[in-house]
């Protein structure tokens, strides 16, 4: 079950997805697509440090994301994926979709 934060983080705003993020999650994940359409920040980041796993929807709802932030112009990055996470995203191709950020 996907566990979500919301911060502001200098210009952006951050959103830390934990836990899991399947299709189970479609409904609750509102709450982000929802923050990216009402801020005003410069960016987005999709913070996924603690983010275990995630299936085809979830990478699905992560385009969801990407497509709210770019009708908002609000350029929009993966931060800090790792394990099962990182390499699904790897074979997504989604390094050519988003801006990737290893801190």
């Amino acid at each position: 079950m996907m566990i979500c934060s919301i911060l502001n983080e200098n210009n952006s705003v951050v959103v830390a997805i934990e836990d899991r993020l399947t299709y189970s999650d479609y409904g609750s994940f509102r709450q982000v697509t929802d923050a990216i359409s009402q801020t005003e920040r410069e960016s987005c980041i999709l913070d996924l440090t603690k983010l275990d796993f995630i299936d085809s929807a979830g990478l699905g709802m992560l385009l969801l994301a990407r497509d709210k932030s770019q009708e908002h112009h609000c350029p929009i990055s993966l931060r800090n994926a790792s394990g099962q996470v990182k390499k699904m995203i790897e074979l997504g191709w989604f390094d050519s979709l988003f801006n990737i950020i290893n801190s």
